[in-house]
């Protein structure tokens, strides 16, 4: 049977014979058993990844079929962004798709080289679980810090997480105008477009 995606990545990631420099067999020994939250669980699989374990063998937290709109996994050290992934998918488990959001923040984002072991104590590992979407139809339901937007006009789509707006001190219209050209590839003012949709979600950090 061909194994799906999620697990094909992780498969990509298992060497037969792993070897070890010091900084890895470190690092590994000093991790919990089990994992408290979404975050310990998502350092657990990106330090297991990294050092070139089974990120299937990381502990995952208790946790019981629920509905959600998205995962993003966001890396930092030293306060810098050092990488971010995610999944709009909720057809997957939630446990899968914070696995491979941490993944794939970890060691494929495009914007950043793969992360490497003597960088883990120093990294910063937040979970964001979205809501489920709604549609916003005036500018005042935005609540800026609460939500975070999804801007979508055909194929194209581009997403802001909450803390976007708040960390870079940006107004409604900035926040909107950014998603759209940072991040979805669309004129800044594309979404006051009726062709464009805008969705509004929290996050469960």
């Amino acid at each position: 049977m061909k194994p799906g995606p999620a697990r094909w990545l992780y498969q990509t990631l298992t060497l037969a014979e792993p070897v070890y420099n010091p900084a890895e067999r470190w690092y590994m020994s000093g991790l919990p058993s089990h994992a408290g939250s979404w975050a310990s669980f998502a350092r657990n699989v990106i330090a297991h990844a990294v050092c070139r374990e089974d990120p299937l063998r990381a502990a995952a937290p208790p946790a019981e079929p629920r509905a959600y709109g998205g995962v993003f996994v966001t890396l930092k050290k030293l306060d810098r962004l050092r990488g971010c992934m995610g999944t709009l998918d909720p057809s997957m488990a939630l446990v899968e798709a914070v696995r491979e959001a941490a993944v794939r923040a970890a060691l494929y984002d495009p914007r950043f080289p793969p992360v490497v072991a003597p960088e883990l104590p120093d990294l910063r590992v937040a979970v964001s679980i979205l809501s489920e979407l709604r549609l916003l139809r005036e500018l005042h339901e935005l609540q800026l810090g609460r939500h975070g937007i999804l801007v979508r006009q055909a194929e194209r789509r581009g997403l802001f997480l909450p803390q976007v707006a708040s960390e870079h001190g940006l107004d409604r219209e900035t926040f909107l105008l950014r998603c759209c050209a940072e991040k979805a590839g669309l004129p800044p003012d594309a979404w006051r477009d009726p062709a464009t949709e805008v969705f509004l979600f929290t996050t469960e950090v």
